[in-house]
Formats: structure tokens, sequence, C-alpha cells
């Protein structure tokens, strides 16, 4: 069956940007000059993804603003002749049919995505982690996964090879190669203490989901940090069905800290047809003096 939803999950606190996340949303903080989370909406629809919903919280109106029209600002740059930046601003509120939804309390990624039920019906839905953004790959990370969802009718989850010490941070995964890049998964542990690894291969930032998830999430109970763990419910999906994992090809970065913020603006300032090349040069003039 064809993916044609996507949920992202966008509604964490945000404790690691502090304090910038205090007040400002950390899926909003910028990288060079869009949003962390416009980036995952665009990819979503160069997926072939039309309908999206992102679930928010209390204090994250301002993404719901930014996906929405504009009048005062449309006026004013129809005003200035600015046309370039008035159609980047139309566009934005035309890319997908977007919808919003809270989660009221913030009890864990799995908590999360249940509030989708409704959305995703009885169909397939691939979901972005709002904490990370996927650039570089041959296609997007997101139609990766689709492609093989739609290949083997099994969930799918993007994996990745991480540090014994970043392990611990994520999750980790048992893997049997079974094509280019492609794994059979079954079973899978969140934030492993060190030594019950499976693998060196973590579940980071995509997955795509049947719809008999949300009856595993009924049942999930909470899990590491005393959170409902989307990955506990996923395991229990991986020992039942088997899932399939996907090494995909783009370069992850972690928006959800502030290295990760930096790196990404430096990589994608380097690439943007406006800076890149001035910035280059700044960059190289810098390094003599490191």
């Amino acid at each position: 069956m064809k993916v044609k939803k996507a949920v992202i999950p966008a509604a964490g606190l945000g404790t690691r940007m502090l304090p910038t996340s205090k007040a400002t949303p950390k899926e909003m903080i910028n990288i060079v000059d869009k949003p962390a989370i416009q980036y995952l909406v665009e990819e979503v629809v160069a997926s072939g993804i039309e309908d999206i919903l992102i679930i928010t919280s209390r204090g994250k109106s301002t993404i719901e603003d930014h996906f929405d029209r504009s009048p005062e600002l449309e006026q004013k740059l129809v005003r200035a002749r600015r046309e370039k930046e008035l159609n980047e601003m139309v566009k934005i509120s035309h890319m997908a049919n977007i919808h919003f939804v809270r989660q009221q309390e913030i009890l864990g990624l799995g908590h999360a995505v249940y509030h989708a039920k409704s959305f995703v019906g009885d169909e397939p839905f691939a979901v972005l982690y709002g904490d990370d953004v996927i650039f570089g790959g041959n296609v997007p990370a997101c139609l990766e996964l689709c492609r093989e969802y739609e290949n083997y009718g099994l969930g799918v989850v993007g994996i990745k090879t991480v540090t014994p010490q970043d392990l611990t941070r994520y999750s980790s995964v048992k893997i049997l190669p079974i094509g280019n890049k492609v794994f059979q998964i079954t079973d899978m542990i969140e934030k492993p203490p060190k030594g019950q690894e499976f693998s060196n291969y973590a579940i980071l930032g995509r997955c795509v989901l049947p719809p008999n998830i949300f009856d595993m999430l009924e049942i999930t109970q909470p899990g590491a940090g005393g959170e409902i763990q989307l990955t506990d419910a996923m395991k229990n999906l991986a020992k039942t069905d088997t899932m399939i994992g996907v090494d995909f090809s783009g370069k992850r970065y972690d928006t959800g800290n502030k290295l990760g913020v930096i790196q990404a603006n430096v990589e994608i300032a380097l690439k943007h047809p406006e800076i890149g090349g001035d910035f280059r040069e700044y960059l190289i003039e810098l390094a003599k003096h490191l």
C-alpha cells in the first residue's frame, strides 16, 4: 500500500536547547534561513506525501503561524515589489495539507504518535522525528523508507551506525542483512545499558509504520525515562511481524542539541546559493587562526 500520510511529533520541551527553547520551539530554530521543521515538511512533500499531521504542545503556536498565510507581510512585500520573497512566503502555506493536534501532557514519543490515530485511520504512515533533519541523500530519506514499505509490506525504520556512547542515548536493533543497505529487524532496545546492545545500528529520525502500531501503543507501558517509548511498541511489532531497517543515504543532524544545530548550519550554509561562496571564504580565513 502506498504511504500517503506523515506525522511529525514536535511537542517535546527541548531541554537540551535551553535557554533558546524556553520561549522558542526547538523545531523553529533556524538552519540558515528556514526553521528546522520546514526542512522536514519539504522532505515529506518531496517524498510524494501531501497530508501531514504535526503534533505540538503548549507554547508552540509559532509552528502553526509559520505554515499559515500572513496577509500583512504579504501586502508589505507586494508594495515593496519583492516578488521573490512574496512567492516564497505564499509557497510555505501551500506546500501540503498540514493539520495540527496538541499533546496535552508530554509523556513520550509513543504517547505523541498515538495522537495521530484518528488522522491515520487504517493506513500506513511515515513518522519524522522533530529533532532529526536529514540532508544530502540520493533521494529523500522518507521516500527511501516508503519504497521499502511498499516492497515488503512491513514497518520500516531508518537506521545508521553510531558510536557505543551514542547507543546508550538512542537505541540498538537486531539486524539481518537482506539487501543493499536493507536489513530484517527482529528485536530492538531503547537506550540500552552497556553490554545489552544488539548491534551498533540505531534508529535515527524516520520510520514508516502500519496502522496496527496503535494497538501496540495502547498496551505499551512507560519505559526509559518513565515515558511511553515508540521504540517499545516497535519492538513488539518487530518480534511479532518483523520489521525492515534502511541505512538511508543522507546525513542526519540532531537539531535537538546545540552542536547538531551548529553543524547543520555550517554545512547547509556552504551549499546555500546566496551565501555559500562568501561563507566558505570566511571559514578558510577563520581556520588560519584556530
